[in-house]
């Protein structure tokens, strides 16, 4: 500042408390702020266009928040308070100009930077960011450009392991095996696991206070696990279609939480117990 302005009282005055303002305070008006993409994301919640996971990915941040609420930085670190305040400028610049859900992204984003900049210097950036991408509606858009490709890579996957043991040949995203048309279909793409995946990474990363080199290393296993997880559940419903015992629809359910509390278990571990493991060996 110069000498100049420095000799403006009620300018120093206001720079004082700016810099002084209470951290919730600042947080309170980011949230505020961004009020246009909380009723977008409310809206897309309620009316069934979209499952409401993002919701979980929200809590996960403000349990982060609750959990350093004693270690929130008195002064925020400029670089991260000044992208939030950009992102909440161009949130609201863009407001109608652009898809919904591109807005809501900066939105999000912005939050992340504000958050970030009052969280301690240890926590890392990575995972909370990709909170606040997961808090999005954005199952129905993945399901929608990713769906079918995703869908494709777990039929032939599959085609693989049952030629084990049947006669088996691949169409599109669908399987006829042994003669029997076999339709893999938007529930088998494997977008909810991915998202349920990923999100058990970055709240495990947070939890065990994992660095961000550390963690996006370690990315690369949580899509491999949910890729796994997703053909083996498509491969044993196929198989036992097949076989001539077809489970009813609470059996579907069942076999995908099992494989999905596996693929999330080993997420977790390679997120957190390794790390133990890790300082333990140093």
């Amino acid at each position: 500042m110069s000498p100049r302005l420095l000799q403006m009282p009620r300018l120093v005055r206001f720079g004082i408390a700016i810099d002084t303002a209470s951290e919730w305070r600042w947080l309170a008006l980011l949230a505020v702020a961004l009020w246009p993409t909380w009723w977008w994301m409310g809206q897309r919640m309620v009316d069934g266009s979209d499952d409401p996971l993002g919701v979980l990915a929200l809590a996960a941040l403000g349990a982060l928040m609750w959990q350093h609420r004693l270690r929130l930085r008195a002064a925020p670190r400029l670089g991260f308070q000044a992208a939030a305040l950009a992102g909440v400028i161009l949130t609201t610049a863009l407001h109608n100009q652009l898809p919904d859900l591109l807005v809501g992204l900066i939105g999000l984003l912005s939050l992340a930077a504000g958050l970030l900049a009052f969280l301690p210097a240890r926590v890392a950036v990575t995972p909370v960011l990709g909170l606040s991408v997961l808090s999005l509606p954005l199952l129905a858009s993945l399901q929608f450009y990713a769906g079918f490709p995703l869908r494709v890579v777990t039929a032939e996957a599959s085609r693989w392991l049952l030629a084990l043991a049947h006669t088996v040949e691949r169409s599109g995203a669908s399987l006829v095996v042994n003669g029997q048309l076999i339709i893999v279909d938007a529930p088998c793409s494997g977008v909810q696991m991915a998202w349920l995946g990923y999100f058990t990474a970055c709240a495990v990363a947070l939890a065990t206070g994992r660095d961000n080199r550390s963690f996006v290393v370690r990315l690369p296993v949580v899509g491999l696990l949910v890729l796994l997880g997703n053909v083996l559940r498509n491969t044993v419903l196929v198989a036992l279609q097949v076989s001539g015992h077809p489970l009813p629809g609470w059996g579907h359910d069942a076999v995908g939480l099992v494989v999905l509390g596996a693929v999330c278990a080993g997420i977790a571990w390679a997120m957190g117990t390794s790390l133990k493991r890790e300082r333990a060996a140093s």
